[in-house]
């Protein structure tokens, strides 16, 4: 998220007549129009349409059963969903210029589908709009590019051997072709690249670029990462989005960079006025932070949605000497070693247990629906922690009443389940279809024998 404090410029929400956009894709030689949403994953589901078909696109001519996509909970003989496109916020594929996407809003009998992502960001929105308030967001994309190689996944560059990798030019410059490739596309559609560069693992790199309206980004997310992937297909490559693929490396986040504005100004509000605690935020973005940390644990399970997340939120893991993501659940100033930290620059504050796998619609709503609560009841969330929060035992965080993130997934979902929170924010059925489907998730992770146990047990005595 860029350091700046000025509110970015944002996507019309002004709903564009559908003639108009019609002829301007035709006239950039469109031919074909998606309308695409996201499974309980953020994986992307969607039809193609021709390009003369987009009128009745716009109408919900699309449908879909929801009981063939993942966590939707829907039975197979419910009416189905159908998609209204955002016309507001088309995406022409930069590798397949003739066809657009468009993000999509999943409706039922005539209404918003309660369990649809999009709609459960858009409630928290309106909630916040209710309180004279926007949500900015910004979402760091780390990921890994490899390539498949003799000996399993390997990196794109033969020279991507350092213990410490971070920032090396040679590598970067070695993965120019893909990378660069992906860098103009996300311009090409107006987001804004500010920073790029080779990350703390071989083989992982991270993207930045500027920071919008909350919909706007978990939008533009969902769609980096099949653009990502695609575009690293072209060079023979695959993109992975695995929190934490290799043992000895670190893992990829993407920390949630939040402030809230004046609805109407757009000022942001993070950024003026009194800082109690002196960490770089005004008193109500302590409050927003406090609503985060009192409900972290169930939030973890959405921005920290797999097996495999809770590999990375460790205090050790890594050959670089750090896994950058946090353990504890607490805040700070410019320290990355709490869950909450709040950047030098100030007027904002990072989430850093949220993972590339998350889906940024369901985490910006369960994160937002918490900070919303903070504001309304004017939380405090207590002296910040300047100090390396690596260096405490469990049994000391214990002893400073300092609250341990959720271990494994299935912890998170036992505390996702526990708090009245969760069902608020996803609506009853989604709720519990997350349990269901996660829960599922765990216990065939804690039946599935591994390599690593016949390895140590199978000629142990």
């Amino acid at each position: 998220m860029s350091a700046t404090t000025e509110t970015p410029a944002t996507v019309s929400t002004t709903a564009p007549d559908v003639a108009e956009v019609q002829a301007r894709l035709e006239a950039a030689g469109v031919r074909y129009a998606m309308a695409g949403f996201t499974d309980v994953h953020g994986r992307l589901k969607g039809k193609v349409v021709p390009i003369g078909h987009l009128p009745q696109m716009a109408r919900g001519s699309e449908l879909f059963t929801g009981a063939a996509v993942d966590g939707v909970p829907q039975e197979i003989n419910d009416e189905e969903v159908a998609a209204h496109p955002d016309l507001a916020r088309s995406f022409v594929l930069p590798w397949k210029k003739d066809v657009a996407y468009f993000p999509s809003t999943l409706y039922t009998e005539g209404k918003p589908f309660e369990a649809g992502a999009r709609h459960i960001l858009q409630r928290q929105l309106d909630a916040a709009a209710e309180l004279g308030l926007t949500f900015n967001l910004g979402i760091e994309t780390e990921f890994f590019v490899l390539k498949d190689g003799p000996a399993g996944p390997a990196e794109v560059s033969e020279r991507d051997t350092a213990e410490k990798p971070c920032y090396d030019l040679t590598t970067t410059l070695d993965n120019f072709g893909w990378l660069t490739e992906l860098v103009e596309a996300m311009d090409e559609l107006g987001w804004d690249v500010y920073s790029f560069d080779h990350e703390d693992a071989r083989g992982q790199f991270e993207i930045d670029f500027t920071y919008s309206d909350a919909l706007t980004m978990a939008d533009r997310v969902t769609f980096f990462r099949m653009m990502a992937g695609e575009i690293a297909r072209k060079h023979g490559y695959f993109a992975s989005f695995m929190p934490k693929p290799f043992a000895d490396r670190t893992g990829s986040g993407a920390h949630f960079n939040m402030s809230l504005a004046d609805l109407v100004t757009g000022e942001n509000l993070f950024a003026t006025g009194e800082d109690p605690h002196g960490v770089g935020v005004s008193e109500l973005g302590y409050h927003f932070i406090a609503g985060i940390l009192r409900h972290a644990k169930a939030i973890s399970a959405v921005i920290a949605p797999t097996v495999n997340s809770y590999k990375r939120l460790v205090r050790q893991g890594s050959t670089s000497g750090s896994t950058w993501a946090p353990v504890f659940v607490s805040y700070g100033d410019n320290n990355r070693t709490n869950m909450i930290r709040v950047p030098s620059a100030g007027g904002r504050v990072e989430c850093r247990a949220a993972d590339i796998s998350c889906n940024p619609y369901l985490g910006a709503a369960m994160i937002l629906a918490a900070g919303l609560e903070g504001v309304r009841e004017h939380l405090d969330p207590g002296a910040p922690h300047r100090e390396n929060m690596y260096e405490y035992s469990d049994a000391q965080v214990a002893e400073l009443g300092i609250d341990m993130l959720p271990r494994n997934l299935g912890e998170a979902v036992e505390e996702f389940q526990a708090d009245s929170l969760s069902r608020e924010v996803f609506g009853e059925a989604l709720y519990n279809s997350f349990i269901d489907l996660k829960r599922g998730e765990w216990d065939a992770y804690t039946a599935h024998v591994s390599s690593w146990e016949t390895e140590r047990y199978l000629k142990f005595f």
